[in-house]
């Protein structure tokens, strides 16, 4: 049974000891929903991780390091061990064991209206045996090397909240009960996030006794509130305000490349894509979306380099495919697509477009830095390459990721940040078919579709040798680039600034959450 939001808050007052220092954070996109398997999406995870935990956790250098589990082991190419750490509660005092892994995994396939769901990650769990209270197998369809990538990223609930459990019940403070470092207090939708320190967490000491996320979407107005002491920390700091956050005593400035890549999607899974059009804005009776040459075609007609020196002032790097140099699946050889007026002018008269079409772009307005900025470029870039640019519509994030999920756009920017040893989560999440059941092309929001590029993929999927695996994956990567699936733009370089007296540990994976804050020393 569901404890209610009342009871929690009394048992979370009586246990609440005190602390010396309290923490701020000023977040740019607040969350989609409390529900820790509501979505993968960054903003969810950002506030869902300071509460519940995961069989692993990532390091700020994307390392893996165990949490709720504390080893595992492959016993045959179908079958996982894994051994879960003893001693843990959670936050209602109840105690961790195996059967709340396999609730949680089991939860984690369908949770209704994701923006980003986490089917993917539990694509191959056929089961999850409990050998005993600190033990699970679990049995894949196929050979799943990665598999503590994928499922290790899952957060746990307690199996008592029962098949019933909804979102709603989460959001409502309700179901609000995690192993994590601090404890839920409350919410007030559109502005905060309010936690308390969690006396008995396993882990480390918890360094602040309240955490309140700010939600402040205006990058000038997390500017202020870090300047005026409203918050002690912001993340995605304007570019504009980079150098003047380096010049302050009062302040310090944080930094790390992600491996977050920010691409162009096309709808390329249906004929009638609502925001296609000819030269005089009528709808057209096929997609142009769908055609190969198209696609190149607006690729060519990007500048990448001038989005990164000149909208992002320098905070970003070109890219050519899904994953940065140095993680499994990077392919030398896939450079930046060029700029190339005439070539995108001739592949568009191959394609029967020679006097181009309509199209309207869409994009988020607080989900990163110069957001808005890049539609409004992008814009002027088409417009430049021929094409009819008949609006640029940008919205914030919480409206925008579902929207993007419901395929209500045709053209579309948006990112996928790798999390993990390899481009494999991202490949099968971003560009592998869709396919509901599966659990593949789950973050597929423009339906691309390529057999060439699901065979190699499920080959790469399924290969226990780390080299090969990784030459398996480049090949996926390289199909799909070559094909125009996606139009990489950049890998995103990120900036904190925190108060004296915080420091910020930047995390690659470009979590704004308080295990990554600490107090200087």
């Amino acid at each position: 049974m569901i404890r209610t939001a009342a009871l929690l808050a009394l048992f979370l007052a009586a246990a609440a000891p005190a602390w010396a220092t309290d923490v701020t954070i000023g977040r740019a996109t607040e969350q989609n929903a409390l529900d820790p398997l509501f979505s993968d999406l960054g903003n969810d995870v950002s506030t869902a991780e300071n509460m519940f935990d995961s069989l692993i956790r990532f390091d700020s250098k994307l390392r893996i390091q165990p949490a709720l589990a504390v080893s595992w082991k492959l016993l045959d190419p179908l079958t996982w061990e894994i051994e879960l750490r003893q001693g843990v509660k959670f936050h209602d005092g109840s105690d961790f064991t195996a059967a709340d892994v396999a609730y949680s995994l089991k939860r984690a396939r369908n949770v209704p209206n994701s923006p980003g769901p986490l089917s993917s990650f539990v694509r191959s769990v056929k089961e999850t045996e409990i050998v005993d209270p600190h033990t699970v197998r679990v049995h894949t369809d196929t050979p799943t090397p990665l598999l503590m990538d994928m499922i290790g990223r899952i957060f746990i609930l307690p199996a008592a909240l029962g098949p019933q459990v909804t979102t709603d019940d989460f959001n409502a403070g309700r179901a609000m009960i995690g192993t994590g470092a601090y404890r839920f207090k409350t919410s007030l939708p559109g502005d905060r996030v309010i936690m308390e320190a969690n006396p008995d967490y396993w882990g480390d000491k918890p360094e602040f006794g309240t955490v309140t996320l700010r939600f402040l979407a205006n990058p000038a107005a997390r500017s202020a509130a870090l300047l005026s002491g409203a918050v002690d920390l912001i993340e995605q700091i304007s570019p504009s305000d980079i150098e003047v956050f380096q010049n302050r005593a009062d302040v310090a400035l944080f930094s790390a490349v992600s491996t977050r890549i920010v691409y162009l999607a096309m709808d390329q899974g249906r004929d009638d894509s609502p925001f296609i059009t000819d030269k005089d804005g009528k709808p057209l009776a096929a997609n142009p979306l769908r055609d190969r040459r198209v696609r190149l075609a607006l690729s060519k007609m990007i500048n990448r380099a001038a989005i990164t020196e000149r909208v992002l002032a320098g905070a970003g790097e070109p890219s050519g495919q899904i994953v940065p140099e140095g993680m499994g699946g990077y392919d030398p050889a896939l450079k930046p697509m060029a700029l190339d007026p005439e070539g995108a002018r001739k592949l568009l008269e191959e394609a029967g477009y020679p006097d181009g079409f309509g199209v309207t772009i869409h994009g988020s307005n607080n989900r990163f830095p110069a957001d808005s900025q890049l539609t409004q470029a992008l814009g002027q870039m088409f417009t430049r390459g021929g094409l009819k640019v008949n609006a640029i519509e940008v919205m914030p994030y919480n409206v925008y990721a579902p929207a993007a999920t419901q395929r209500k756009f045709s053209l579309f920017h948006f990112s996928y940040g790798t999390i993990g040893s390899s481009a494999l989560n991202g490949l099968t999440g971003v560009l592998a078919t869709y396919d509901a059941a599966a659990g593949t092309g789950s973050l597929n929001r423009a339906r691309y579709s390529n057999k060439q590029f699901d065979a190699v993929l499920g080959l790469a999927a399924a290969e226990f040798d780390e080299t090969r695996r990784s030459h398996l994956l480049a090949e996926a990567t390289r199909v799909a680039i070559e094909d125009g699936a996606i139009l990489p733009l950049y890998w995103q370089k990120l900036f904190w600034a925190a108060r004296r007296g915080y420091v910020v540990d930047p995390d690659r994976g470009e979590a704004t959450s308080v295990h990554f804050v600490h107090l200087a020393r």
